[in-house]
């Protein structure tokens, strides 16, 4: 509630209509200069009070309006700024007693009793504030979603649920009623009665495709399948073009062993611009543990990945890739997915890995340079780096880097063997046999 308007209001009176409202104020004078006095003294007070408020020195206000109400006592405003002031300094009670003197004067002053309400909600007092929003919601509607949450809070779950069908008969259902009314559902542990409410709406709005979803939703929630499928049906007879429906159906569809028609269903989800990009990475990962069962779907996987954006699941991609025993495409999937996942050291290793495999020594070297960069103490790092270098023939800067990370190798017989083998290569290269036979016996050794 916007309680600047109702100051502005007053003080729109004080400076436009001061003698009708000083004519309100008995100073018990009869003299007109003393009278005149007084009620400049008035004003002087109020806006001094105001002011400090504004600047948050809430006792100095305080001090001021008593200095008002000493002149005149009559005026509500006086003790609803009272009230505000206590109730920013947490005196409570005080607050209290300051607005309760302002509805005296003003009774059912919307004002005045959301500031009371705003005191009782502070203290945890609900009953209070209950009665006080019950006066409330003749004004404006929103109150009475305040009295959901309170019924809620207080745990009268009963004219909680009440409250909110009053409201969704009068205003429709909105997003946060449903929140509300679900956290009721789940802590009273209704999730029948949930049902119930939905297939009702479900049946008094047929076109409504919320309902619907919601019902799929909650039916597989209870793992009664056939009936999350059946509305799902019913969902699509309604409203052929629905793309949303999808996203159950193809999990349907699998279950019930109907591959062509999961398929369709997943490819509708993976075109579509009415789901979010979170839900259709589920459905393209459901995909991909698919047809990794079931390589006969292969094409139809390829064909919807290179249709659709797959940055949200290019890791999956790759990880189906690779374990096919496809290294090219899985390579491009792991470098699409580096783009988003620049922190995925196994993302990162993958690249490297592969693109040795493939003999690209090249880029290899590259990734692994970059790569050292980010981890510096990654022994394998270096591993890789040492194997790009002298598969390009470059074995004094391979001895230099595998020099480096062998230091970092903690406790990995595998790993150390794999660097002696590569220094072993490199002093070879390097015609220095001494050195080569030295790595030599230290890799027998290992073996021992």
């Amino acid at each position: 509630m916007n309680k600047t308007v109702y100051i502005l209001v007053v003080l729109f009176g004080f400076l436009f209509m001061p003698l009708k409202l000083c004519a309100q104020v008995d100073f018990n004078q009869t003299k007109e200069d003393d009278l005149q006095e007084q009620k400049s003294e008035f004003q002087e007070y109020f806006f001094e009070a105001l002011k400090q408020k504004a600047i948050e020195n809430y006792e100095r206000a305080i001090e001021y309006l008593q200095k008002c109400i000493l002149l005149n006592d009559t005026e509500s405003i006086l003790f609803f700024e009272l009230g505000k002031n206590h109730n920013a300094l947490k005196n409570y009670v005080l607050a209290e007693e300051a607005l309760k003197k302002a509805l005296i004067i003003q009774p059912n002053n919307e004002w005045i009793l959301d500031e009371l309400y705003t005191v009782y909600i502070k203290q945890k007092d609900y009953d209070k504030a209950v009665n006080t929003i019950k006066q409330l919601v003749k004004y404006q509607p929103k109150y009475k979603e305040d009295l959901a949450n309170i019924y809620a809070q207080t745990k009268d779950f009963k004219s909680a649920l009440q409250t909110l069908d009053e409201l969704d008969l009068e205003f429709g259902v909105t997003a946060d009623r449903e929140r509300l009314r679900n956290r009721i559902y789940t802590f009273t542990g209704q999730q029948q009665v949930r049902i119930n409410k939905l297939e009702t709406r479900k049946e008094s709005n047929p076109e409504d495709e919320s309902n619907y979803l919601k019902l799929i939703f909650r039916y597989s929630e209870e793992d009664n399948l056939e009936k999350a499928f059946k509305t799902a049906q019913e969902l699509l007879k309604v409203q052929p073009d629905s793309k949303l429906v999808h996203l159950a159906l193809y999990k349907f569809y699998l279950q019930k062993n109907q591959p062509e028609d999961a398929i369709n269903s997943m490819k509708i989800v993976l075109e579509t611009d009415r789901i979010d990009p979170k839900s259709k990475s589920k459905v393209l990962s459901d995909f991909v543990v698919f047809v990794s069962k079931n390589p006969q779907y292969e094409p139809q996987l390829v064909a919807i990945a290179d249709a659709v954006s797959t940055k949200g699941n290019a890791l999956d991609l790759g990880n189906y890739y690779y374990k096919k025993g496809n290294k090219v495409k899985a390579l491009s999937y792991y470098q699409e997915a580096y783009k988003t996942q620049s922190q995925n050291f196994d993302v990162l290793k993958q690249i490297i890995l592969i693109q040795i495999d493939l003999e690209d020594y090249t880029n290899a070297l590259k990734t692994s340079d970059e790569a050292i960069e980010i981890y510096p103490a990654q022994p394998l790092l270096y591993l890789l780096n040492g194997v790009a270098l002298n598969a390009l023939n470059r074995p004094k800067e391979a001895v230099d880097t595998l020099d480096l990370g062998v230091d970092y190798i903690i406790e990995d017989v595998k790993m150390e063997t794999d660097f002696y083998k590569q220094l072993q290569q490199a002093y070879t290269a390097l015609n220095n046999l001494k050195k080569a036979n030295t790595f030599k016996e230290k890799i027998a050794k290992l073996k021992k």
